[in-house]
């Protein structure tokens, strides 16, 4: 993967929050960055866990810890997977 390095100008205040050292804001900041495509739905699990070195499992667990949903279906989504793979057992059952 191409890397390309920004300087990323950021309040004072900001990099206070993180409370880390600069190199770990940085790593923070991309961290943030990345997950924020994920929710936004512009870059995919996998893409979002290549960008940040991860496996698909690893992402996954670093979305729980921030409370990020994986699978983010509506109530109605939900319903129509579920009447989906009724029919599918419905169809593959010989009985």
């Amino acid at each position: 993967m191409e890397i390309l390095t920004l300087e990323v100008a950021v309040p004072k205040d900001l990099f206070a929050a993180l409370g880390v050292s600069r190199p770990q804001a940085a790593e923070q900041l991309k961290e943030f960055s990345i997950v924020g495509l994920y929710r936004e739905q512009r870059i995919s699990a996998g893409k979002a866990a290549e960008l940040l070195g991860l496996n698909l499992g690893e992402f996954v667990r670093l979305l729980a810890r921030k409370e990020v949903p994986y699978f983010d279906y509506s109530a109605e989504d939900l319903a129509t997977e579920f009447r989906t793979v009724a029919a599918w057992k419905l169809k593959d059952d010989p009985a």
